[in-house]
């Protein structure tokens, strides 16, 4: 591309293309352009990613993408070169965001990101968005902690490569592509994007202090609040989950989030000492996903001390149902699963009455069995879920993520999907106050001087 087209403030790249001209080997390159240049080219792709660093795109906005960039204002090692620019107008207003990109097992350099972050403070970029194979909670919240902690005042967001092909999927799936050629053209690239040569995979491993760990906890050891193990696991945790959510996603055709509390949501450091304070006392990993429109949200427990999974939701039990077995048999005609013997119903009772729990095969044979020493009392609410001891698969770094992946998903198909979460009826209009008149002031009035008590 000619120096008269670019933008002033490069000196060299140009515009990213569908079918970029590399040698074989930069897979890193190709996937990039051609991901940069559907951005530009399909609006409602561009719009949906970009959203997340806090662009909304209207009708006005323009989205161009470069590669190969060179600013003018050059850095001093030319080797840090960013794999891209987009650059969105609105008017008089631009934003600009440098792209870095790793595919593959290439993970991101936080030295690296750091000196993008200058770089863009010298020639007026926004921001830096990374892309690689490793996952973040959100887009804001970066996988590096370096580059979380860093004292720079140019913000850094994280695409997930899994990300982006999800975000064509359900755009795809969902017919949601005004424009017939840009739907087509956004298919091809969740085509290209699913094979193996793009470089783009999911999350599918454990890092290697996670059987270390398991040791640790399975011997009965108490794990350190400093401990060199925790750490990785954690992160390896959150990335895992975040892929869980867009395989549900994917699965789903809607938008699967991980539901984090407010104080989490902003704050990774508190999320980590929190999760690692239940780590510590209960050996747990814990998750909570939020489908849209689902009856709750699934709750997600890894328990390394019994070496299982367990996956389920909470619901509350119907109150227009008085007795025990009238709010199980509420819950039962709703679970069309089959095979009742993993999955198990916890009944939490009120006051400070125990819960207790049967699985469904046990209820289904005898629901009065839940009454046994709570004969007074009917259950506030149901946690179903479906729990499997994996035993030395849960150790494993690639099993543990393999059995995890096949059960969340099984939970949702089989049982989640069906549950629905129960609503009070609304409220019907009284006989005796029916018509308008029967509402008056009058009409109040003499119901007052007839009341009795």
């Amino acid at each position: 591309m000619t120096a008269e087209r670019l933008p002033e403030y490069l000196k060299q790249g140009e515009p990213a293309r569908l079918f970029p001209v590399l040698s074989t080997t930069s897979k890193e390159g190709r996937t990039t352009s051609i991901v940069l240049a559907c951005m530009s080219k399909v609006e409602e792709f561009g719009a949906a990613l970009l959203s997340s660093t806090g662009q909304k795109l209207g009708k006005r906005a323009k989205v161009e993408t470069f590669t190969e960039v060179v600013f003018t204002k050059s850095p001093a090692n030319p080797k840090d070169r960013p794999d891209g620019l987009i650059v969105v107008t609105v008017g008089s207003r631009q934003w600009r965001a440098l792209v870095e990109a790793k595919v593959g097992n290439s993970d991101l350099d936080p030295d690296q990101i750091e000196r993008y972050r200058q770089l863009a403070k010298e020639n007026s970029c926004d921001c830096v968005v990374t892309i690689s194979n490793q996952f973040a909670t959100t887009p804001s919240t970066h996988p590096l902690e370096h580059v979380r902690k860093s004292r720079s005042k140019i913000p850094v967001f994280h695409w997930s490569w899994m990300h982006i092909l999800t975000t064509a999927d359900l755009l795809v799936s969902g017919e949601e592509v005004a424009d017939t050629d840009q739907l087509v053209l956004l298919n091809e690239l969740r085509r290209f994007l699913s094979h193996e040569s793009a470089g783009v995979k999911g999350f599918d491993r454990m890092p290697k202090e996670w059987s270390e760990l398991n040791k640790l906890v399975s011997s009965g050891g108490v794990i350190p609040a400093k401990s060199p193990l925790v750490q990785p696991v954690l992160e390896a945790w959150h990335q895992e989950t975040r892929d869980l959510t867009l395989i549900l996603s994917r699965m789903t055709g809607a938008t699967v989030d991980q539901k984090l509390p407010r104080s989490h949501q902003h704050d990774p450091a508190k999320r980590m000492k929190d999760e690692l304070a239940i780590l510590k006392d209960e050996g747990q990993l814990r998750a909570t996903i939020a489908i849209p429109d689902a009856a709750a949200a699934i709750e997600v427990i890894a328990d390394l001390r019994r070496r299982s999974i367990d996956v389920g939701m909470s619901l509350r039990a119907p109150e227009d149902k008085k007795s025990t077995k009238a709010r199980l048999n509420w819950l039962l005609r709703q679970i069309k699963r089959e095979d009742g013997e993993a999955l198990i119903v916890r009944l939490m009772w009120p006051g400070k009455s125990e819960d207790t729990q049967f699985t469904v095969s046990e209820l289904r044979a005898d629901v009065e069995c839940a009454n046994e020493g709570k004969e007074h009392l009917a259950p506030h609410g149901f946690h179903i879920f479906l729990t499997d001891r994996l035993g030395a698969k849960f150790t494993q770094q690639t099993n543990f993520i393999g059995e995890l992946e096949r059960l969340v998903p099984e939970f949702y198909r089989e049982v989640g999907s069906d549950l629905s979460a129960w609503q009070k009826k609304a409220p019907k209009v009284q006989a005796d106050r029916s018509t308008r008149t029967d509402v008056t002031t009058d009409a109040l009035a003499e119901d007052a001087e007839e009341f009795d008590t």
